[in-house]
């Protein structure tokens, strides 16, 4: 039987001007700064500061408030964002995706990873439909130089997109042309192929005994060597352990994510980050400030300000076209108003959400100590601000602010707290030093458990669980004690 309910729901429906709003304070410096130079170019009666007539005065965040036009449109970030907007998985910084992780620098320059390998190819001597296929297989290679997909898919999906017959074979001959490319191990559809071509590469130019033992244990003792099971690899070769170390040494040289060089220095014009945030101490006071791409001085344009003033007296006597073109400049006057007074309420909403980071974690900036951080959540700068956990979370995604130590990401400053012995509340990122610090003075021939390192955490008053030092070594990028035990 069916059971027909009838429900009252409240939805909340947001105006385009709303979500630009929101899509304002989400943006980092750069951003604005195209989406300034966007709103200039679209509205004739916004101009810059900078670049405007004499005659122009600035129009403050007050003046859209009190302008008539706009009483009916009042509004403040607060008023459009709720806890509804983000999910609720996000309330703890330390539990961002790895997609928002990607958004923290999103500037870069110079040529791409693809173009790169592409201008290699070009110097090939092939024919105008290998040039296409290979440019295809070189459009599914990923930014660590691995070829993700299989070629027998490829197939299918180039006979579909460009209507080119080709084979699997084909298509082979193709990725050993594509192998030979820079940087060595590109084109890999394994951790062990990528090994062995840059082995290979290293042997073209010098044949010696270590790297060709390093050849025959990548192909025939693999699983032993990613499982650092050296003695069974020396048992089956009859070699000892000192004929060995060399050879680990020189396959723990090979790098496993060759794309990742391209991203260095050398090989790729260097990422820059344009802070959102300048912070200096001065007679040990801080001084706060938004980058001044942040904060530019928008105006309405004299010229047409006095148009309209123009058209309003003699609105009687208008003609339909002199009253379209006032309609016009009506719309593009209150958009205008609008933008500026967003602009400043992005400002204030920045200043203050900052403002309070600084405060919680005063003793940090003061020093730049990362053992003084405190547990700071999403949710305690929300009740010092008055703000939702939403516009913190905006405000702190892919922000970062320039220090007397560094440029740092705002997710920097937030982690999980954890109870010592003594009751006191301590950082994620603090554990994690501790950790750090266990680790690099191991003895590498028998690495600490996680069961030791929690032990020995507790001895210094941290009460975690093995599988909480478990997860820390993982986020630290820390392979268990059996993947670290050296020879």
């Amino acid at each position: 039987m069916l059971d027909q309910r009838l429900q009252q729901r409240l939805l909340q429906k947001l105006s385009p001007q709303q979500i630009q709003l929101i899509k304002l304070l989400e943006i980092p410096t750069m951003e604005l700064e195209q989406r300034i130079k966007k709103e200039l170019e679209d509205n004739p009666l916004l101009e810059d500061a900078e670049d405007r007539n004499e005659k122009s005065e600035p129009i403050e965040a007050t003046e859209a408030e009190e302008s008539d036009e706009k009483n009916d449109d009042e509004f403040s970030f607060e008023d459009y964002l709720s806890d509804e907007d983000i999910p609720s998985y996000k309330y703890s910084v330390n539990n961002y995706s790895k997609d928002d992780e990607k958004k923290d620098i999103p500037y870069s320059s110079g040529i791409t990873f693809y173009e790169y390998l592409k201008a290699q190819l070009s110097l090939k001597s092939l024919s105008e439909k290998e040039i296409q296929l290979s440019e295809y297989i070189l459009g599914n290679i990923d930014d660590d130089g691995y070829l993700r997909r299989e070629l027998d898919a490829m197939v299918d999906d180039i006979a579909f997109a460009y209507n080119i017959e080709t084979t699997k074979e084909d298509l082979e001959k193709l990725l050993t042309e594509i192998q030979d490319l820079d940087p060595p191990g590109v084109g890999a559809r394994t951790l062990q192929e990528c090994l062995l071509l840059q082995v290979n590469r290293r042997l073209q130019e010098q044949q010696n005994d270590i790297m060709l033992r390093a050849k025959d244990i990548l192909e025939n003792f693999f699983m032993e060597f990613t499982r650092k099971h050296y003695e069974k690899i020396t048992a089956k070769q009859g070699i000892v352990e000192a004929e060995l170390k060399p050879v680990i040494t020189e396959i723990l040289k090979l790098n496993p994510r060759p794309g990742s060089t391209f991203s260095e220095a050398g090989n790729r014009i260097i990422i820059h980050i344009t802070p959102d945030f300048l912070l200096e101490i001065v007679d040990g006071k801080f001084q706060l400030s938004l980058n001044s791409k942040n904060a530019p001085e928008l105006r309405i344009s004299n010229t047409y300000s006095d148009l309209m003033e123009e058209y309003s007296y003699n609105r009687d006597h208008q003609s339909k076209e002199q009253k379209e073109a006032a309609f016009f400049m009506k719309q593009k006057l209150d958009s205008a108003k609008w933008f500026i007074d967003a602009i400043k309420q992005r400002q204030n909403t920045l200043l203050s959400t900052m403002n309070s980071i600084i405060e919680f974690q005063k003793e940090y900036f003061m020093e730049g100590d990362e053992t003084k951080l405190r547990p700071m959540i999403l949710k305690d700068i929300a009740e010092r601000t008055g703000l939702d956990i939403s516009t913190i979370s905006r405000v702190v995604n892919s922000k970062y602010i320039q220090t007397n130590f560094g440029i740092l990401s705002l997710k920097y400053f937030f982690s999980e707290g954890l109870q010592t012995e003594n009751g006191e509340e301590a950082s994620s990122r603090e554990i994690k030093t501790i950790l750090q610090e266990c680790l690099s003075k191991e003895d590498k021939r028998k690495p600490l458990t996680d069961d030791k390192l929690a032990v020995i955490l507790q001895e210094k008053g941290y009460h975690i669980a093995r599988r909480t030092v478990a997860k820390y070594r993982e986020q630290l990028n820390i392979p268990v004690g059996r993947l670290r035990k050296e020879l």
